[in-house]
């Protein structure tokens, strides 16, 4: 019988995967729901992106220097904690416009409180997977893959019905559905990792101080910096997510405005690829451990950045792009849950909410500037040029699992860590997989 199915228990990382489907279900309403709603009571599309950053900038922030927080807290309380504060802040919203008291700056507020409390919320849910696999007797792989599925179903099915109910409900009546959202996930969540010890605050060595949270914080970005793998890994993913961002939110839809059917292509078009991610995922999940990771990673990657670029570039007809798309759709999905292996076999326990922290910060740093980067350069280079650029980069960026060496460490047992020392040692070369 396979490893994956060996007798264990599975209800902990199954109610797990439930409220974090509900839970990324609600942020996804929010991110459609909240624009809407200010573009309805306001007129003022700039006002919508004020209120965007205004979400956003707290996530990174938070993302930043929460992780030795959460550790002391607990991963519980903490993830609890975020889904109640985000279904407040964002019940708040209509409430206070059916009130007819609903300022603007009261508006941003509510969704930078909202941005704040996600960040770590998610941070606390993922840093658990590892511990959830091993209860449920599951490969890591195919948790991650689970769990990677889960998130993409999530906002798969989310994007896809906030739109509808948007336009039959209102968004008034869709925040106040998102906030349930959010009101069914922590109950469901609490539940699910109660008996789990790794939910739990994890034993610190001092006492809480200023000095103490400014050391446990460091020492996960010194992790980081010292680990070729790692930092190759954060350092790829910003530059590709800066670019999928610009892809998704400027070029794509100028190509399907100017070459292509507008609206309904593009909706299709993004259906086509979330839908394969999803389905990429949950197919890597089922068989990715009897691979090789680095030939996959580097493959799928070199799959997923290029190809559409040029496809766009050069055809101004609907099916080659969405070809493409659904392709590259099922060579994302085996991504995030290799990265996600990775990162939890080469990080020790007691540092993993805080390098998860540091590599959630660093990709969410950058995602703003590449739809904006990528809007300037259409307009003064043409979307000819952005594309083709834009491809270019992108084929650097995957271009280095294949240069360098310390990729290939991605098949390579763990590593303990010496807390004494705040360093690696040496792994022997003939440890291989």
């Amino acid at each position: 019988m396979p490893e994956d199915f060996l007798t264990g228990d599975r209800r902990p990382l199954m109610t797990v995967l439930a409220a974090n489907l509900v839970s990324i279900a609600g942020s996804c309403l929010t991110y459609m729901g909240v624009p809407w709603f200010v573009l309805q009571s306001t007129g003022s599309a700039a006002k919508a992106g004020i209120v965007a950053f205004c979400t956003l900038l707290p996530a990174v922030l938070a993302a930043l220097v929460t992780g030795p927080v959460i550790d002391r807290m607990g991963r519980r309380r903490v993830s609890v904690a975020s889904d109640l504060a985000c279904g407040v802040a964002v019940a708040a919203i209509p409430l206070l416009q059916f009130a007819s008291i609903l300022q603007f700056w009261v508006l941003c507020a509510l969704m930078a409180l909202t941005g704040l409390f996600r960040a770590p919320g998610e941070t606390a849910r993922g840093v658990l997977l590892p511990a959830l696999a091993e209860r449920a007797g599951m490969t890591l792989t195919r948790a991650a893959g689970l769990y990677d599925g889960a998130a993409r179903c999530a906002a798969l099915t989310a994007s896809a019905l906030a739109g509808v109910l948007i336009a039959v409900l209102g968004a008034d009546t869709v925040l106040l559905i998102d906030a349930a959202t959010f009101a069914v996930a922590a109950p469901l969540f609490a539940f699910g990792v109660r008996d789990l010890p790794e939910a739990q605050p994890m034993p610190q060595v001092e006492p809480p101080s200023l000095p103490a949270y400014q050391r446990e914080l460091a020492e996960g970005y010194r992790f980081v910096a010292a680990t070729p793998l790692l930092l190759g890994l954060c350092l790829m993913t910003l530059v590709t997510r800066g670019l999928d961002q610009g892809w998704s939110a400027a070029l794509l839809p100028v190509h399907a405005r100017t070459e292509l059917d507008g609206a309904i292509d593009l909706g299709l078009l993004n259906a086509a690829f979330g839908t394969c991610a999803l389905t990429g995922a949950l197919i890597y999940g089922a068989v990715g451990s009897r691979f090789r990771r680095w030939p996959v990673f580097t493959i799928a990657f070199l799959i997923g950045g290029l190809p559409r670029f040029v496809v766009a570039a050069f055809t101004d007809t609907f099916t080659p792009l969405a070809v493409i798309m659904a392709v590259e759709g099922l060579a994302f999905g085996v991504l995030n849950p290799i990265m996600a292996t990775v990162t939890y076999e080469t990080v020790p326990e007691e540092l993993r909410t805080r390098v998860l922290s540091a590599t959630t910060a660093a990709v969410q740093l950058v995602t703003p500037l590449g739809a904006l980067t990528a809007g300037l350069f259409v307009d003064t280079a043409g979307l000819h040029g952005a594309l083709l650029t834009a491809g270019g980069v992108y084929l650097l960026a995957t271009l280095c699992p294949v240069i360098f060496p310390a990729w290939r460490q991605m098949d390579r047992s763990r590593r303990p860590y010496d807390r004494t020392k705040g360093s690696l040692p040496r792994r022997s070369k003939a440890k291989q997989i």
